[in-house]
């Protein structure tokens, strides 16, 4: 038995029972998962396991709670449906941390989201000198308030000098920016054509028709004529139609609201993160509208009175700018015992942000601006500190975008979580994490139709024993490659100096498997967004998540549905609409969805199978028609290993899809049908989906964000077969990678460091992998090192 591991023997209130579970793929699956341990869940890409864990376990404890919660606060709650399973006992609260990025509103930062800036805004209205008052004077979301209200400011964002000279400070959000940090101005060519009238399409803004709601209140408005040329409005009429302020107007009866376009524009899109941002809304965005640091507050989003306020020479902007291993620091010069709790859960709170690799981040970062993993391990901060106990934790891959240096110290907080008592499920695919569990669940025995059982419960040991594809493939070491490929050139990088980059000069060989390397927060990303990306022949394929609600599928998602649908209408003589549940073939009764949503009112929502189209989504009628013998919801159920041969033979044979059915199988999707919702598909899964669309784009040069997110073990080996695929052809491939089977595989090795932050940001090595390890100069040139012996 391993040092971390705790003997048990439970009884039926130390277990969690989860019997006759069929959420997605799970096929009647009953197991007992020991309480106030560390579970590991593990098996292939889609076997199962985030339907086990997220879907059924974590799912009805977050039900139940709400159910506790009264009718009138459930209103507002989204309403969670009962999963498929047939008892579910012994649960506690779940608290869950995923990998879905956190929101990316521009007014939220890794200071807001993890209570650091309200713990700081405490210590400056605390110490900070001179006193300026309460400690939301030092929010940058909290507006500044006076005897008359909230601050005015005029068009051009100026403010009225006889209004601040009254202010009673009681947020400290800069006027001028409205504490974003910085002030746009519109290009105004973007918003109108001036030689056209509204009525005649003037607005160039998408979803300003004038056709609908818009049309109806400006030309109801009664502020200007909408049939003249908007070059011949006067400057009041310009004025009401740009930047006048929400009026009450009514229109055929109806109150409404009136708002100049600016003001609006500024609410509706410019409120989000450009990242976030439709693609046709981004776009106009970055047309119409220039960013620049706001001059009244240099980008700090506060007033200059809050900015005067100092604790030990900083002000809370400064301290907020900071590298947060820089701010523990700055912290211990402070010796005040009337802050002394609060002195020393901010230090907790910034250890812990160092401890978990999180220490090269400063306050100020955009939270939208963290990667999967980052945002992961900052969820994960909020609950170090927590006086909770007797909470199951459940984790999403927690060591994904980590170093194998940082994956010891998250190890060894999973533990610290298990040992205060609370229940800890983590969904892995890294040895290193399986090998700290109390107790192993393997799910399998394949992915999609061919998993969904439990194949091993027990202990690492039996798990290494079973017969299992994990069981087998756990001590799988990659060797070093005999012999590496000779570039055939290089893309030059000069002076290099995004974010902690310094001044790098590096040369990427071409035409061979390229891989960076180093800590997270060493500069890997910031190089190749900022140097590498966007160039001619570069095609980039990053960690983004792929969007998609319950109608998307790989079909839809990959253009797969396209061909399809042309073949079918070609065959039959039709429309190619009516092959899409989201167009003219939709079953009326469930609008193409293919079950039908019952509110309930403040009960959870249920969905039943449409009884008009039994769930197939299409009318009846449209289901007559056939291609190659199969109708459209026929080839919709396939597994893409089963489409391949259907579209590549006989009179089925239609190039375009077997191409795109092709590139799905050679990144290991060929068990998903191509009619599956994204929003059944596991993140691994997903990545691979992405990686097949980008595939098949134009380019000399792939560059791939840690491929191997959410891959199993035996996964990794088919990604490094494509990876040779995509060189052989001709192709050169780069790779930000931590997975050390990948680094073993490449021909060539750049490593970023030495560190993280301001200790990262150069480049410590270039050569071969084996150079690397036998050099055995840099932490990842170690941890390689001991990989490949191991």
């Amino acid at each position: 038995m391993s040092a971390t591991s705790k003997p048990h023997t439970a009884d039926s209130h130390d277990l969690i029972r989860v019997q006759g579970a069929r959420e997605n793929n799970l096929k009647d699956v009953s197991i007992e998962i020991p309480k106030r341990r560390l579970t590991v869940f593990t098996g292939v890409s889609g076997s199962g396991k985030s339907s086990l864990v997220f879907g059924t376990i974590a799912a009805e404890s977050q039900r139940m709670i709400n159910e506790t919660y009264s009718a009138f606060v459930q209103g507002f709650m989204p309403s969670l449906s009962r999963p498929e399973v047939d008892l579910l006992d012994g649960l506690t609260t779940a608290i869950i941390v995923d990998q879905e990025r956190l929101g990316a509103n521009p007014r939220s930062t890794v200071g807001t989201v993890t209570d650091a800036n309200a713990m700081l805004r405490i210590l400056y209205s605390r110490l900070g000198e001179p006193h300026i008052g309460p400690p939301t004077a030092y929010s940058f979301n909290v507006p500044t308030r006076t005897a008359s209200g909230v601050m005015s400011t005029d068009k051009a964002g100026r403010t009225e000098k006889s209004v601040v000279r009254n202010a009673v400070y009681l947020g400290g959000m800069c006027p001028r920016c409205e504490g974003m940090g910085a002030v746009s101005d519109f290009d105004l060519t973007a918003l109108y054509d001036e030689s056209k009238s509204l009525s005649g399409g003037a607005l160039t803004i998408p979803g300003y028709s004038m056709d609908g709601w818009y049309g109806r209140i400006f030309s109801g408005s009664g502020y200007f004529d909408m049939d003249k040329p908007i070059g011949k409005f006067t400057k009041k009429e310009l004025d009401d139609l740009l930047y006048r302020e929400p009026t009450k107007i009514k229109v055929e009866g109806i109150n409404l609201t009136y708002e100049g376009i600016i003001p609006k524009i500024q609410k509706s899109m410019l409120s989000k993160d450009v990242d976030a941002m439709q693609p046709h809304i981004r776009a106009f965005v970055e047309r119409a509208v220039t960013f620049q640091t706001c001059p009244e507050c240099d980008g700090t989003r506060l007033t200059k009175e809050v900015l005067a306020s100092k604790v030990k020479g900083k002000n809370i902007a400064e301290v907020c700018s900071m590298q947060i291993s820089d701010v523990a620091e700055w912290l211990r010069t402070i010796d005040d015992s009337s802050v002394a709790p609060l002195l020393a859960g901010l230090q907790h709170l910034f250890d812990s942000f160092a401890q978990i690799g999180l220490g090269y981040l400063s306050l100020d970062r955009p939270s939208g601006t963290l990667s999967g993993g980052e945002a992961q391990r900052t969820k994960m901060i909020r609950h170090l500190g927590s006086s909770l106990t007797d909470i199951t934790y459940v984790f999403d891959e927690p060591t994904i975008g980590m170093h194998p240096h940082d994956i010891e110290r998250m190890n060894t907080l999973l533990l610290q979580l298990r040992d205060k008592g609370n229940t800890v499920l983590v969904v892995e695919h890294k040895p290193e994490t399986i090998a700290i569990a109390d107790h192993v669940v393997d799910l399998g025995p394949g992915a999609g139709t061919g998993g969904g059982t439990v194949c091993f419960e027990g202990t690492l040991e039996g798990l290494r024993g079973s017969d299992t594809v994990t069981g087998r493939h756990l001590d799988d070491r990659a060797s070093l490659k005999e012999s590496v490929r000779t570039p055939s050139g290089a893309l030059e990088v000069r002076g290099a100096s995004a974010h902690n980059l310094r001044d790098v000069d590096v040369d990427i060989p071409l035409g061979v498997l390229c891989v960076f390397t180093g800590v997270a927060g060493s500069g890997k990303s910031s190089l190749i967004n900022g140097s590498v990306a966007g160039r001619e022949g570069v095609v980039l394929i990053d960690q983004a998540a792929i969007r998609g609600s319950r109608r998307s599928n790989p079909a839809t998602y990959t253009g797969l549905l396209e061909p399809i649908r042309k073949a079918f209408a070609k065959a039959n003589g039709v429309k190619p609409a009516l092959f899409s549940s989201n167009s003219e073939g939709a079953c009326p009764s469930c609008n193409g969805a293919g079950v039908i949503y019952t509110e309930l009112g403040v009960m959870a929502t249920v969905a039943s199978t449409c009884e008009e189209c039994e769930g197939r989504r299409f009318q009846a009628s449209v289901l007559d028609y056939t291609f190659g013998g199969r109708n459209i919801a026929d080839v919709l159920a396939m597994p893409v290993s089963e489409a391949l041969p259907f579209f590549g033979e006989g009179d089925a044979h239609t190039p375009a899809a077997h191409k795109i059915l092709a590139r799905l199988a050679d990144v290991g999707l060929g068990y998903v049908s191509l009619g599956q919702p994204l929003t059944t598909l596991s993140g691994g899964e997903r990545q691979r989906l992405k990686l097949a669309t980008h595939m098949g784009e134009k380019g000399d040069v792939f560059v791939l964000d840690e491929p191997t997110t959410g891959l199993h073990l035996a996964d990794v080996e088919q990604l490094l077969g494509l990876l040779d695929r995509l060189v052989d052809s001709g192709k050169s491939v780069v790779v930000i990678e931590h997975h050390q089977a990948v680094m073993a595989h490449a021909d060539w090795i750049i490593d970023l460091g030495p560190g993280a932050g301001h200790d990262g940001g150069t480049i410590v090595f270039e050569g071969t992998p084996a150079d690397l390890v036998s050099a055995e100069s840099t932490l990842t040139g170690k941890h390689l090192a001991a990989y490949v012996s191991g």
